[in-house]
């Protein structure tokens, strides 16, 4: 598993952008793109009293784009080669909307997403707040790996009070994941982990137990436009915490972890007869892996010498210790515990190609 930050750190940033964060929900009129002279993009946001310039980010462009419905690659070649003319799309774009509204989020005075009005907050500082205690109190917690990215919050905690031998010496344990995106990179979630202690490996279960969208009803604001909770709010909020406490507990719950561990042994059965260059080029071909990763799981892959389904989900997993990017190490991690519960058939497919 990748490892990431201390608690100590992610406390002590996620203190830091409460203070720099702003949320503003803005009329579209009042809204103005503009391009400067080298490529940068800036949003002009008229507020009470001042008409403000603000960088924006990559994720926020994106944003941006998907709203224009437009490519991104072709957002940004505009941006690079047509700034005027993409300056009068997007203005066009904004000025249309009589009664739209966006949610605009910032951080250290940079716009880092566009939403909708009906985007629902849900802060990782406030997460945080109710969900750490409830990872604690787990028998003997071990919050294997914690990480603040510039999409999403995760906890990844384990407990040795619940665990299981996929082979003999090979201990794995029972842990979570507790996932958040303030920017709509995806919902809330809580799902299983699976950690094998002689490699280091996660392995993220696809369980949907709790997948809370980030979408409700329209937002409150303050006569500034700033964005605030209101009592109802909190009390949804409060609501969800008690339910993410249970789920937490039925994650590392001997019955979950049985059927997950139960799932992943039985994969050792599946032989990769084929071609292993192939295989992994199947895999890819469903789940899109880049070619430095096809690499690099296909070297896992053959250091292991274990050409089983088993090796394969391990190659992978073991390999995403190695991405760079943690979000992405993340996704690889939750591509092991699809492959656990690939269906034979799909399974026959990678193991045979040739």
């Amino acid at each position: 598993m990748k490892s990431g930050r201390s608690l100590v750190d992610l406390a002590t940033e996620l203190e830091r952008q409460l203070a720099s964060k702003l949320d503003l929900l803005v009329p579209t009129r009042h809204l103005v793109h503009r391009t400067e002279p080298q490529g940068d993009c800036r949003l002009a946001i008229t507020e009470p009293g001042a008409h403000n310039h603000y960088a924006v980010t990559e994720l926020a462009r994106r944003q941006l784009a998907d709203k224009l419905k437009i490519p991104f690659q072709y957002f940004e070649r505009m941006r690079a080669e047509q700034p005027t003319l993409l300056d009068s799309n997007v203005n066009t774009w904004l000025g249309s909307g009589e009664d739209e509204r966006l949610m605009v989020r910032m951080l250290d005075g940079r716009v880092r997403a566009i939403l909708s009005d009906r985007y629902r907050r849900l802060d990782h500082v406030d997460l945080a707040e109710h969900i750490l205690p409830i990872l604690q109190r787990l028998p003997d917690a071990r919050f294997e790996s914690v990480e603040l990215t510039e999409t999403r919050m995760y906890l990844k905690v384990v407990t040795p009070r619940v665990e299981a031998e996929l082979a003999p010496g090979d201990i794995a344990q029972a842990g979570v994941v507790v996932t958040n995106s303030e920017v709509g990179c995806g919902t809330l979630s809580v799902q299983p982990l699976l950690f094998r202690l002689i490699c280091k490996n996660g392995l993220i279960a696809p369980d949907t137990a709790l997948r809370k969208t980030h979408l409700g009803r329209a937002v409150s604001v303050d006569d500034s436009g700033v964005i605030y909770k209101d009592d109802t709010v909190e009390a949804e909020d409060k609501a969800l915490f008690l339910k993410v406490r249970d789920v937490v507990e039925a994650a590392v719950s001997e019955a979950t972890f049985k059927l997950i561990a139960d799932k992943f042994r039985r994969t050792k059965a599946i032989k990769l007869i084929g071609d292993p260059v192939k295989s992994i080029e199947v895999l890819a071909q469903r789940w899109p892996l880049s070619n430095e990763e096809r690499r690099g799981v296909l070297r896992s892959l053959i250091e292991t010498g274990d050409l089983t389904g088993f090796g394969l989900v391990n190659a992978v997993t073991h390999y995403s210790q190695d991405v760079e990017n943690y979000d992405r190490a993340t996704e690889l991690e939750a591509l092991g515990g699809r492959l656990v519960e690939l269906p034979a058939k799909d399974w026959k497919e990678v193991a045979e190609a040739v």
